[in-house]
């Protein structure tokens, strides 16, 4: 899939490969706010959708940076990362006990991870609402932190999401896979998926 920002500021390619209960996606996403940025990811779930692994690397001029973000059988966090040159952002990775009842990985800006809750809970058919705790990853500094959020589906296909810790709330609409077609305020398909 290939999605562009609304505002302009990004766009973003993902190779994703959905099964039954899984999902794999290698991706790129290249930003220009708050500087310009390329970052590539690859991200492996295990049964459930649950988060297994997310590596993301991240580049600009004169700098990168990296961060393994790992989801252990026991449902344990484990975070490494590294940076190179010198840019003027928060320090990449950081305190992983926080992200105790996470399940999911959330990628700033990117529409590609909104779809683990939703497959797994088949938001995309409707239902019930549903509350989550994520294991946030900010672009392009690459710090993690814990954020609440709350999905709620309005009819087959579209769900409204909410940042339980702020005032962004915006409506997803989806395609028949689950995965994010437009995501108010944030991005929208170029191509739909096949």
């Amino acid at each position: 899939m290939v999605w562009r920002g609304t505002d302009d500021y990004r766009t973003e390619y993902a190779d994703v490969q959905l099964y039954a209960d899984r999902l794999l996606a290698r991706g790129i996403q290249i930003g220009t706010e708050p500087m310009p940025y390329q970052a590539s990811y690859s991200l492996d779930t295990r049964a459930g959708f649950e988060t297994a692994r997310l590596t993301v690397d991240v580049a600009g001029e004169g700098w990168s940076r990296r961060l393994d973000l790992l989801r252990d059988q026991q449902g344990v966090w484990h975070a490494s990362s590294d940076s190179a040159g010198r840019v003027e952002l928060p320090a990449p990775g950081g305190e992983t006990a926080a992200l105790a009842g996470a399940v999911d990985c959330d990628v700033a800006l990117s529409p590609l991870t909104n779809a683990m809750p939703v497959l797994r809970d088949g938001l995309h058919e409707g239902g019930e609402p549903h509350d989550y705790e994520m294991a946030w990853v900010s672009l392009p500094d690459l710090s993690i932190r814990r954020s609440l959020q709350r999905y709620e589906p309005l009819a087959a296909g579209r769900v409204r999401y909410l940042d339980r810790d702020g005032d962004f709330r915006a409506e997803l609409d989806l395609d028949p896979d689950g995965l994010v077609a437009r995501y108010e305020h944030l991005a929208e398909a170029v191509t739909p998926y096949p």
